[in-house]
């Protein structure tokens, strides 16, 4: 493998989070039955007229923006003519020559913690396809158009990631992005955020690309990393046994884990692109983008980079923190309860809360558990009323019953016992029933201390303060 380098670019599709189609009236909403949300625009009736969403434009502005890219004033709508099943007309409307976005970049995270910076081709505005249904009755395909002209944005990134491990970093920080600025719901399971991955290698020091094969369709970051992985060793195997890669579009089987060839690649003359006579091209004053601006929330990397300098956060946690909006905003509702304590608030977010969501499939805006009321929990473990091991007992409580933390502690009887001589009382109690244990660890057998710290906590049920605790074991043991 270290013969060879792998190239690879990905053609993100996100659907825009408007509530009509980006030619017609017709609602956008998913889950309907089929064909139910289909206007004669989109069924492409002759004489129709499609009218472009104002909403759809703002939405490709604002992507524009935030990946400090090049906004044209000037674009143009083209007919992409190819056989669609799923879309009547016979032809996409898209952008091709004059796209809205061009010349943008977004910086990724390596494994190794170095960040780099890939870079952005063109964004462009088109309208999805419906979708071909394979399971209606047995030799039967249903065709559904509810998804025809549903507006979508196109990223068309560089070829810049060497390996499908970036690419999936890439990818998440779009769908990241795309979920900050509001303009994507990024449900990855219905459709709405999927990329086409080019994959091609060549020779370690080469600067002449290889021939390209386009993985359609892939709609899970896991996905995406098996789908490259697999076409690399593919493509390799086939050069060092002789073979050539052919130019064309591949289907990834996740039940097979393999690629498999759909159709050979058209190239761009093929589409037979021109300017669509029904659209005029689309014109942006400096007033618009600004008022476009304007909206732009707090970005990803630029909260990161907040978080870093407010809270005192590694770059490590704060990227993790940063990585839905949802999650963000729930650490930072978290920290102003317990502002003295941020770097626990970031554990426990990361830690106990994450597992939880993830062990029963929840997202952080799901109200399992207010951000009050972890806040309250955290704050019990700042005064000491409890102790960060008793905690969790609680957060577990917490997240069964939907209760208070106080109310857990107070129903459990988990208050810590913080009481100097009430501690002091067990810790006489344990060396008397050790003599041996004692005499072993005054002959200089320290790692006996641990032997001693677990049975004073198991003599007090978890609850003797774990700092007193130390403090008072370290003296009474010396003598």
């Amino acid at each position: 493998m270290s013969a060879w380098e792998t190239v690879i670019g990905l053609e993100i599709h996100a659907q825009l989070a408007t509530r009509s189609k980006i030619f017609s009236g017709s609602a956008t909403a998913y889950g309907a039955p089929p064909n139910a949300q289909a206007s004669l625009v989109d069924l492409g009736y002759p004489g129709v007229l499609p009218v472009l969403n104002a909403a759809a434009v703002r939405m490709a502005v604002k992507l524009g923006l935030a990946i400090d890219a090049q906004v044209t004033a000037h674009s143009v709508f083209a007919r992409k003519n190819y056989f669609y099943p799923d879309l009547p007309k016979g032809y996409q409307i898209s952008q091709y020559e004059l796209p809205i976005v061009a010349k943008g970049a977004i910086d990724i995270v390596l494994e190794d913690g170095t960040v780099k910076r890939v870079g952005i081709t063109r964004a462009h505005l088109e309208e999805d396809a419906g979708k071909s249904l394979h399971e209606v009755l047995p030799g039967v395909t249903g065709i559904d158009l509810n998804r025809a002209g549903t507006p979508l944005v196109e990223i068309v990134s560089e070829p810049e990631m060497r390996s499908a491990k970036e690419a999936v970093a890439y990818m998440k920080k779009v769908h990241t992005l795309v979920r900050y600025l509001g303009i994507c719901d990024g449900n990855m399971q219905e459709g709405s955020f999927r990329c086409d991955a080019n994959v091609s290698v060549r020779r370690s020091g080469s600067d002449k690309f290889g021939t390209r094969a386009e993985i359609k369709n892939l709609n899970s970051f896991r996905f995406v990393e098996r789908a490259i992985n697999y076409e690399v060793e593919r493509q390799i195997e086939l050069l060092e046994s002789g073979g050539q890669v052919v130019q064309e579009t591949r289907l990834y089987d996740p039940d097979k884990g393999e690629t498999r060839s759909m159709r050979s690649k058209e190239e761009a003359n093929d589409y037979r692109y021109f300017p669509d006579p029904d659209l005029l091209p689309v014109e942006l004053d400096a007033a618009f983008i600004e008022s476009v601006r304007a909206t732009l929330p707090e970005l990803p990397d630029q909260k990161a980079a907040r978080f870093s300098r407010e809270h005192g956060l590694s770059a490590y946690d704060a990227g993790v923190l940063t990585a839905s909006r949802e999650l963000a905003d729930y650490y930072e509702a978290v920290v102003a309860a317990v502002p003295e304590e941020p770097k626990l608030a970031a554990n426990w977010v990361m830690g106990e809360l994450a597992a939880a969501l993830n062990r029963d499939n929840l997202e952080v805006g799901s109200g399992k558990l207010p951000a009050a009321r972890l806040a309250g929990l955290l704050q019990r473990i700042v005064d000491q009323t409890i102790s960060g091991k008793i905690a969790k007992e609680v957060f577990e409580a917490m997240w069964a019953q939907g209760a208070d933390a106080d109310a857990i502690i107070e129903s459990k009887g988990l208050r810590q016992i913080t009481d100097r001589s009430a501690i002091e009382r067990v810790i006489d109690e344990v060396m008397a029933k050790n003599p041996g244990q004692l005499a072993e660890y005054r002959a200089g057998k320290d790692k006996l201390f641990g032997f001693f710290v677990g049975q004073v906590m198991k003599a007090t049920d978890g609850k003797a303060n774990p700092a007193q605790l130390n403090e008072l074991l370290k003296k009474k043991l010396g003598g």
